[in-house]
């Protein structure tokens, strides 16, 4: 398993001559030019992704799922009870989620793991311990870091050292899950009152207002909103002072940095599943916000890893088209979803097939005696 400093120092680019010869491979389908649209797009990407052409077309993917708690729920920024991430990942672990409903109908795997929740949830499945020192229990794996995060409002969510312990969980678990067979990698996240921080590091990455990334969440009221919104701005002003920078250049510090100051558990390990797809040159399928801030965090350690992501839908969180916007990604769907717990990056996973077999099968016009075409 590598380290996190290792892994950083050894991520190489996506393969550019890949992409070339999907995109050459495309242009001779027999199909008017460019009438696939972003599936050729995609399909240029796995190519780069996976260093040949076509690519493999995934046929183990697996959603990883972290969930953490947080201390900035004290402001009252979510609608939820105490205790509800705890419930969200029982529901999980009985198979009674959407997640999991979604995973079945496209044939993906479904792992949870804690890597900070304060309650310790009891799974079905018989204990063992790997030589990790983590503690899998039937699709749940152990990892917590510690008990949920601090308020971002009044101080560091993290410390330096678990935030990058965060990712080095998410690092941990997509090794491990490529080591499996894993070949596409779908990340999750849940968590009362995640969106906060989530839209605090969009802000600090992107630069937008917080007002124009921090959403309604779990549908709470114009006056939650407010508060929430208030909430963000705070922590973004506290960690500008703490640092001094302006709030418009917190994007000035590093992602791990930003990520203890503002971030979640479950956001860290995100972070690290990008590292971990991007190291092992596995295509990595974002969720929606709490997922995109995770991604963020990456991007600012390894700029390479961008190149390895695609962004599964648009999350109806204004912030998750900021974090797109800077990451430069286009959503595959946009179906006004906003659960979180990797839904739409899942639902995305038969596209991402389907790009990758269009290159594999697709007839060209040698192949098929057609003439190439640019007209529909």
């Amino acid at each position: 398993m590598a380290s996190l400093d290792d892994a950083l120092s050894r991520l190489e680019p996506v393969d550019a001559d890949a992409a070339e010869a999907a995109a050459h491979r495309q242009a001779s389908f027999t199909k008017p030019d460019g009438s696939l649209g972003a599936l050729e797009a995609l399909g240029s990407r796995l190519a780069a992704v996976a260093g040949r052409c076509p690519p493999p077309v995934p046929a183990h993917p697996v959603v990883a799922v972290f969930a953490g708690d947080h201390g900035v729920f004290s402001e009252g920024v979510s609608p939820w009870p105490e205790g509800a991430t705890a419930e969200m990942v029982a529901n999980v672990l009985k198979g009674g989620a959407a997640i999991n409903v979604i995973a079945r109908q496209v044939g993906a795997a479904v792992v949870v793991v804690d890597a900070g929740m304060v309650t310790t949830v009891p799974d079905p499945g018989d204990a063992s311990t790997d030589g990790d020192g983590e503690t899998r229990r039937g699709r749940l794996v152990a990892a917590k870091v510690r008990a949920g995060t601090a308020n971002l409002v009044v101080e560091p969510a993290l410390s330096l050292e678990e935030a990058r312990r965060s990712i080095q969980v998410g690092l941990s678990i997509a090794d491990r899950l490529v080591d499996q067979g894993s070949d596409l990698l779908v990340t999750g996240e849940m968590g009362a009152g995640n969106t906060t921080p989530a839209a605090a590091i969009v802000a600090a990455v992107t630069g937008w207002p917080a007002r124009a990334v921090t959403g309604r969440g779990s549908g709470i009221s114009d006056e939650m909103l407010d508060k929430k919104i208030a909430v963000v701005e705070s922590g973004l002003e506290r960690v500008a002072a703490a640092h001094s920078v302006a709030t418009t250049a917190l994007s000035s510090l590093d992602g791990d940095v930003l990520l203890s100051e503002l971030g979640g558990l479950e956001i860290g390990a995100v972070a690290g599943v990008v590292i971990g797809g991007a190291l092992r040159r596995v295509p990595v399928v974002v969720d929606g916000l709490g997922s995109l801030a995770g991604a963020l965090v990456a991007v600012k350690l390894a700029p390479a890893a961008a190149d390895y992501l695609v962004a599964g839908h648009r999350s109806v969180e204004p912030g998750a088209t900021a974090a797109m916007e800077h990451l430069g990604l286009e959503p595959l769907l946009d179906m006004r979803l906003g659960l979180g717990e990797g839904t739409g990056g899942c639902l995305a996973v038969p596209i991402v097939q389907a790009a990758a077999r269009l290159l594999s099968e697709m007839a060209t016009s040698g192949d098929a005696a057609v003439p190439a075409s640019t007209e529909e």
